[in-house]
């Protein structure tokens, strides 16, 4: 069996996407080159990142089938170019419901290769008081738990709302990394955006890599932002809270197995 590599700087890219897919697409390509020029092995691109359009349907418009498409294209094109597993946060594809979409995050090898899809599971509703979102019209859930390999160990696939479903990420099983594309909006993200994240972190003992929408957008929605990798002792190693940037760190192996051996809490699991 392969060793895991010991160190592997990863980068999660923070975006305030518009309406515009051939803007977002341009964003994208800069800030992952910015993030591979630093020396990330592995990028994560936020929830929503080719499009955030003025209204909820406008994603139906782009949804793509499975192997092509302007979006689907441009990161295979970039984890080639750059050499780096890209984990390409979400874009609509198209669903047996004409009318909806999933909610998809597709993963490329350093060659360009599709190596792993998740469908978001969980989809967003939250109402209070002229804030309203309700996903389940415009999206239809996934139904499987996805994980793939990576050179340092096993990654866990979620995005946004999964990270309130703490029975998901059990089922994935021991990973060394769990990502978090998001666009957690102000009002949620400011009171359990990093709690989750760091429980999540805390109670898998694994790296958690999260990457945010960040600020005001063009359809008046503002996301919450603050982007951040988190190490399997719940401890903050780099966080950027609001604007376009790079979020980037190491994922150590030997800190990963440290607090196992110190902690051996996921031994000790009964239930």
């Amino acid at each position: 069996m392969m060793q895991p590599t010991r160190s592997t700087k990863i980068a999660a890219i923070q975006m305030v996407s518009t309406p515009v897919v051939e803007e977002n697409l341009a964003s994208a390509r800069r800030l992952v080159a910015d993030a591979a020029r630093q020396g990330a092995q592995l990028v994560l691109l936020p929830e929503y990142w080719p499009i955030m359009g003025m209204k909820d349907t406008d994603k139906l418009a782009h949804a793509e089938q499975t192997g092509g498409g302007p979006i689907q294209e441009t990161m295979s094109e970039l984890a080639r170019e750059h050499k780096i597993w890209l984990v390409g946060g979400t874009l609509p594809m198209a669903a047996p419901d004409d009318g909806k979409v999933l909610n998809t995050l597709m993963v490329y090898k350093p060659d360009g290769e599709q190596a792993s899809r998740y469908d978001k599971i969980h989809l967003f509703s939250f109402t209070k008081g002229e804030e309203s979102y309700d996903e389940a019209r415009t999206i239809v859930h996934g139904e499987r738990v996805t994980t793939f390999d990576a050179p340092f160990g096993k990654v866990g696939l979620s995005v946004c709302y999964d990270l309130r479903f703490p029975e998901l990420y059990r089922a994935m099983g021991d990973c060394a990394l769990i990502v978090m594309p998001a666009a957690f909006t102000y009002t949620t993200g400011r009171a359990h955006w990093e709690i989750l994240l760091r429980a999540r972190a805390i109670e898998n003992q694994c790296y958690v890599l999260a990457a945010a929408q960040g600020g005001k957008h063009p359809n008046g929605r503002r996301t919450w932002g603050h982007s951040m990798l988190v190490d399997p002792w719940g401890e903050v190693k780099s966080v950027l809270p609001e604007g376009e940037g790079v979020v980037i760190g190491d994922l150590e192996i030997s800190r990963l197995q440290g607090v196992r051996e110190s902690l051996p809490a996921l031994t000790h699991r009964k239930l």
